[in-house]
């Protein structure tokens, strides 16, 4: 449910409505306290679109306004967002940590991500062992803490002729993703991250 929207001339007449009665309490539309009541209203028009717009701005989701409060309050933005994040990546980064509640298992960490908007998958490796069923990848012991985040929808965006000298010889979109989930993922694991869909 929305809040309601009141307009001046409904205010105006609420306030001439409370006006007290009497031969001096003119309701006149060019009288003294009509007159007065019309710029009371106009105020007062403005102060409740204004609470109005706070109902929309207080929550993280659809805020405006309050957008670098609720940054502030979380250490945001950093340098993960890069140097000119849209409205829209700075918001799905401060949900995210707001409803951040820990954990370490592959359901955590897609929810996660999917807060952040990006829809991911994750490969577990293991360590070679006696047992294994022949032509699977064969790795040693440190696999055990190893895991990929596999993220197809992403924009890869190459280095062309004419770009800045010292400039990346290919960039991607996911730098949020990918500096959360370095944030958030057990001390003792490797994280890699595959781009190919």
């Amino acid at each position: 449910m929305s809040a309601p929207v009141f307009t001046v001339d409904q205010f105006r007449k609420a306030l001439l409505a409370l006006l007290p009665r009497g031969r001096i309490w003119s309701r006149d539309s060019d009288g003294l306290q009509s007159l007065l009541v019309a710029c009371w209203a106009a105020s007062f028009q403005r102060s409740a679109a204004r609470a109005s717009n706070l109902l929309t701005d207080a929550f993280p989701t659809t805020t405006e306004e309050l957008l670098t409060e609720w940054e502030d309050s979380l250490g945001l933005p950093d340098p993960c967002a890069g140097t000119n994040p849209t409205v829209t990546t700075r918001r799905a980064q401060v949900v995210a940590r707001l409803t951040d509640t820990g954990g370490s298992s592959i359901a955590y960490y897609v929810a996660f991500a999917a807060t952040l908007g990006y829809t991911i998958s994750i490969t577990e490796f293991a360590p070679s062992r006696f047992g294994r069923k022949f032509g699977t990848p064969f790795g040693g012991d440190a696999w055990a803490y190893a895991w990929q985040v596999n993220v197809p929808q992403i924009t890869r965006t190459y280095l062309k002729f004419g770009d800045q000298f010292g400039a990346a010889f290919s960039s991607w979109d996911s730098t949020v993703l990918f500096c959360e989930l370095k944030r958030i993922k057990p001390a003792n694991t490797v994280l890699i991250f595959n781009y190919t869909s």
